[in-house]
Parts: C-alpha cells; sequence; structure tokens
C-alpha cells in the first residue's frame, strides 16, 4: 500500500494488502475515528473477563459450592480465547494493564495509547463488578484475589510476578514474527491462563492482571491486598519484556505491532475494496431496509 492510499485493486491480493507497510500500520492506528471502537473492545472485553473470573467465586458461594476451583479458573482463560478470537482484530484484546504496558515497552503498542486503554479496561472491569455486586452483593467477597490461607504477601507478590512472566511471554512470543501464530495464540493465552489457574490459584488467586484484582477491591472498599496484584503483574510483564529481548532482540516487527494495536482499519479498507471490486454485491446501504427508507424502495 506503501504510503499513500494509492490504487486499491493494485495491491489487494488474496484479501490481504500483501505490500502494507509497518509505517502503514502506525499510521492507520494512528486514525482517530477508530479510537472509539478500539476503546470500547478493551473495555467490553475485560467487562467480560471480569465478569466471568470474580463470577466465578460468587456463584460458588451463591450456589453453596458448586463451582470447583478447577471450574472458576478455567472459565477466564477459556473467555479469553473467546474474545481474542472475536475482536482480537479491533484491538489487540490487551484487556489487563500489564500487557499494554509490556507491548508499549517493546515497541509494539505507542506509549501515548496506554491511560485510555488502561481506563478502559478499569471502567469494564468496574461495571463487571458492580453488576455482580447488584445481583448478589458481597457473596464470595465478589470473587476478590487475596493469599491464600497461610500465604504471605512476600509469597502472593512472588507468585503473581512469577505467572505474568509467563503470561507475558506467551503473548509477546506468539506475537512476534518468530512465533507468530495468528489466531492460535488465543488457544497459547487462554491455555496458560488455565494452567496457571490450576496449579497457582490456591497461593496468590492466580490473578496476573491489576484490573481483574482492583475492580472487586474497589467496589468492596477493601485495598488491603491491591499492592500485591498491582505491582506483580507490571514488574512481571516488564520481565517478559526483557526476556523477550533476549530471545528475539528488539520488537517492533510488524506480527507483533498488528497482533498488538489491532486491524480494524484494514478489516473496513478490505471490505471496502471487496465492494468496490464485486459490482454485483448489493452496497451495504442497500441491504439496510431503515437506510432505504424514502429512497423509493
Amino acid at each position: 500500500m506503501g504510503e499513500g492510499r494509492g490504487s486499491q485493486s493494485a495491491v489487494f491480493v488474496g484479501g490481504y494488502y500483501g505490500t502494507r507497510t509497518l509505517a502503514a500500520i502506525h499510521r492507520e492506528f494512528r486514525d482517530p475515528t477508530l479510537e472509539g471502537r478500539r476503546l470500547f473492545a478493551e473495555a467490553f472485553g475485560t467487562f467480560l473477563l471480569v465478569l466471568v473470573a470474580a463470577g466465578g467465586g460468587v456463584v460458588n458461594a451463591v450456589s453453596g459450592g458448586k463451582v470447583s476451583l478447577a471450574a472458576q479458573v478455567s472459565a477466564p482463560g477459556l473467555m479469553v480465547m473467546a474474545i481474542i478470537l472475536f475482536m482480537g482484530a479491533t484491538s489487540g484484546a490487551h484487556l489487563n494493564p500489564a500487557v499494554s504496558i509490556a507491548f508499549a515497552a517493546r515497541k509494539d503498542f505507542p506509549w501515548k495509547r496506554v491511560p485510555g486503554y488502561i481506563a478502559a479496561q478499569v471502567v469494564g472491569g468496574l461495571l463487571a463488578c458492580l453488576l455482580l455486586y447488584g445481583l448478589f452483593g458481597s457473596a464470595g467477597s465478589l470473587g476478590a484475589t487475596n493469599p491464600g490461607p497461610g500465604v504471605t504477601q512476600f509469597q502472593a507478590l512472588v507468585f503473581e510476578i512469577l505467572l505474568t512472566i509467563g503470561l507475558v511471554s506467551t503473548i509477546l512470543g506468539t506475537a512476534s514474527r518468530a512465533q507468530n501464530i495468528g489466531s492460535l495464540a488465543a488457544l497459547a493465552v487462554g491455555g496458560y491462563i488455565i494452567l496457571a489457574g490450576l496449579w497457582a490459584a490456591p497461593i496468590s488467586g492466580a490473578s496476573m492482571n491489576p484490573v481483574r484484582s482492583l475492580a472487586p477491591d474497589i467496589v468492596l472498599g477493601n485495598l488491603t491486598n491491591a499492592w500485591i496484584y498491582v505491582v506483580g503483574p507490571i514488574l512481571g510483564g516488564l520481565v517478559a519484556v526483557g526476556i523477550a529481548y533476549i530471545l528475539r532482540g528488539p520488537g517492533g516487527d510488524k506480527p507483533a505491532v498488528e497482533a498488538a494495536q489491532g486491524r480494524i482499519e484494514r478489516i473496513i479498507e478490505e471490505s471496502k475494496v471487496e465492494v468496490l471490486s464485486n459490482p454485483e454485491a448489493p452496497s451495504p446501504s442497500s441491504r439496510d431496509p431503515v437506510a432505504n427508507r424514502g429512497r423509493g424502495n
């Protein structure tokens, strides 16, 4: 696609832009008209994630223990798989401040967009916990993550750091040119979340996500252990960035940037080109009965 749009039909090959440059990806991500979609995607995706992650503990308490620990830790991983697959192309499906910060530190994502992404994630997480609180009160402590019985804050912090190193390493690795696996990254990331929860949840809750832990704490007004789940994941994510540099050198390659920033403009542009290249296909407006009112149709 070069630095300008040029002739779309000349570069639209096999359903994608074969000559689309890294500079073009960065330029398209700066399109302010699509920022609302990206922030909505982050808020909505984080809402779903926290609803499932915190909701497992809530439903377990309300149902009298019918949701096992294995089910509670598996549900968030499965939800992340679904979210990455159905809307990862819109915003990158970070769903986690530690991931947004790590992508930015890896130079796959612009630092100036990090505050907006984190704000959207916080809003989504809080809405999920407010909904749970409105329905069930403080049942199950709203699924709050805390150190397990007999586990010190330091032990929980170390576990959160280690678990997040593995999570962010999986995310950065499957997004890079070296190990890019496209949509299969959803299986790797979701699978890791399940694996981490299955063996480490009794120690720290296996949060690996500041918003997932802060949201119930804020709604309940109990921030005693909140610092563990902010410092641990963010520090673990930054360590994972250093490990990624050792393994693969500097970031910023095209597959990683696309994974971090999404492909919403490319998808919209490809849809337009497809319609233009197929004159027999009905236009979007001709398929919309509301848009055709008053046009003599």
